[in-house]
């Protein structure tokens, strides 16, 4: 429906009433924008779309998801940077945000530049292989690639992502020399280990997860903290002697500088309070994503350790900077 798609009609006045009563600056008359810098279709958007029809639902207010999509995120990522910070314009974004800025000109800091609301969702990384190659575990596949130095593949999406640079900590750590293959997006790169083009594939579980039950491919592996519910015998990266590698992609909402506290904190228990709803839970295990609901100073801290952890990964990989 263009670039704009109104999620749920509600007073103007209500919104007013609602965000005033709790410090906001917001003016009557504004509606929430929640601007998402990728086009319709990718996770973030299909994440704020259903963010925003529960809490439109549920708060009774007005929420206008606005797709900015251009420079890998950057540019609607900017816009909000820029934006008045009162509450009526806000950032659904990817754990990609604290890349890009590392890796290209961007003209913001993408700590500084924002006030965190919540961390909303998680998308545990798999580490596959095709469903008939003799390797069972990480490993089998290392081994392989000790004694064949430079012939095992590993497609993902890439360059710069942040499966590429779990995959060279994987290998500097293990002492092991395998070759990255970039692809446009994570489906390519899995497909090509389905056809054997490829050794392995770094993806989110949501892209895997159909061929993985349908033992099309096999995981060696879950880049995350602690092992995943659908897959309970596959052994986190930790467990297998890779400690604290973590390769998921997680998903937020982030509001510019300066937005008041009391708002800040209005806004990330509307997103709370929809991520608790288990018509949400399920629509997003469909999509293999996991809530999280971790809001204010905890999120705020959590951005500013992965902005860190992703820095010296950057510098591991040797990813060129723009």
């Amino acid at each position: 429906m263009g670039w704009l798609r109104t999620l749920s009609i509600a007073s103007l006045a209500g919104l007013a009433l609602a965000l005033v009563g709790q410090g906001a600056s917001a003016q009557s008359g504004k509606t929430i924008k929640l601007v998402v810098p990728v086009p319709p279709g990718a996770s973030t958007d299909a994440i704020a779309r259903l963010m925003a029809e529960q809490i439109g639902r549920a708060q009774g207010v007005t929420i206008v998801v606005e797709n900015r999509p251009g420079a890998s995120g950057m540019i609607g990522t900017e816009q909000v940077s820029r934006a008045t910070p009162d509450g009526t314009t806000l950032l659904m974004t990817a754990n990609t945000y604290l890349i890009d800025a590392q890796t290209r000109k961007a003209n913001y800091h993408p700590v500084t530049a924002f006030e965190p609301i919540c961390l909303l969702v998680q998308s545990p990384a798999v580490f596959v292989v095709n469903g008939a190659s003799p390797y069972r575990n990480l490993k089998d596949m290392l081994d392989a690639a000790k004694a064949k130095p430079g012939e095992l593949t590993m497609a993902a999406v890439g360059p710069g992502s942040t499966f590429q640079m779990g995959f060279t900590t994987m290998t500097k750590t293990a002492g092991v020399s395998m070759t990255y293959v970039p692809y446009q997006g994570s489906a390519p790169a899995v497909t090509a280990v389905m056809g054997q083009h490829v050794t392995s594939a770094f993806s989110g579980y949501a892209v895997v997860a159909e061929n993985v039950k349908a033992d099309k491919l096999r995981a060696l592996g879950v880049a995350t903290a602690r092992r995943i519910e659908p897959l309970p015998n596959v052994a986190t990266f930790d467990e297998q002697g890779f400690k604290g590698l973590e390769v998921d992609n997680w998903f937020g909402v982030v509001a510019p500088a300066g937005a008041p506290k009391e708002l800040l904190a209005q806004l990330g228990s509307w997103f709370r309070a929809a991520l608790a709803e288990p018509e949400v839970k399920a629509k997003l295990a469909l999509q293999g994503l996991y809530p999280v609901g971790q809001c204010g100073d905890e999120f705020a801290a959590y951005v500013k350790k992965r902005f860190g952890e992703y820095g010296e990964m950057i510098k591991e990989s040797n990813i060129k900077t723009e």
